[in-house]
């Protein structure tokens, strides 16, 4: 039978290396909430979403609506995106994880959805305004290799954005693939 005694103030816990010192601190900072944390936590909310999808350079639209919900996650570390809309006239559901990386100075973002079980992931930068770049990745289910993209998003006002995804044409070039109007509900 083992018995817990107290610990007394003379057998206070060792102090940590300078090393170890160090680690904590960068552990510390790597998880630390800034600007960008902020800006991204001012866009959780409800959204009404317009989507335009092009299947070919030239082609006209087919254009689709749903719902989006945004709230953040992780003691606001983490923006989570769930999304109800219907694409192609199909329903349609996915969703989204994003945030900022202190360790790399990047956003990030990953998005799955039920029109395939596999996982993209992009990454990208953004200014004080939320106008963002980012190049990203999935498994194309045709091909089997890697569809890149590159999307965009602007704010055109506080609570209207603008999501634009481009991706390679059959001709090579890039092709303007879709573009999801959001509005945010009152």
């Amino acid at each position: 039978l083992a018995i817990a005694l107290p610990v007394s103030a003379s057998e206070e816990a060792p102090k940590p290396s300078p090393e170890e010192q160090a680690m904590m601190e960068a552990f510390q900072k790597a998880g630390a909430l800034g600007p960008q944390h902020e800006r991204m936590a001012r866009q959780a909310g409800r959204y009404d979403i317009t989507i335009k999808s092009w299947s070919a350079p030239g082609a006209p639209p087919t254009i689709d609506q749903g719902k989006v919900t945004r709230r953040m996650l992780l003691g606001g570390r983490v923006m989570l995106e769930e999304s109800e809309a219907t694409m192609g006239g199909q329903p349609f559901t996915g969703m989204g994880l994003s945030g900022f990386d202190n360790v790399s100075g990047k956003h990030w973002s990953t998005w799955n959805d039920t029109m395939g079980t596999g996982l993209m992931v992009a990454e990208g930068d953004c200014d004080e305004h939320g106008a963002c770049t980012f190049h990203g990745s999935w498994n194309d289910p045709i091909t089997k290799g890697k569809t890149h993209a590159r999307m965009t998003t602007t704010w055109t006002d506080a609570n209207t954005e603008v999501f634009t995804m481009y991706i390679p044409g059959q001709d090579g070039k890039e092709m303007h693939m879709m573009e999801i109007t959001y509005v945010r509900k009152p």
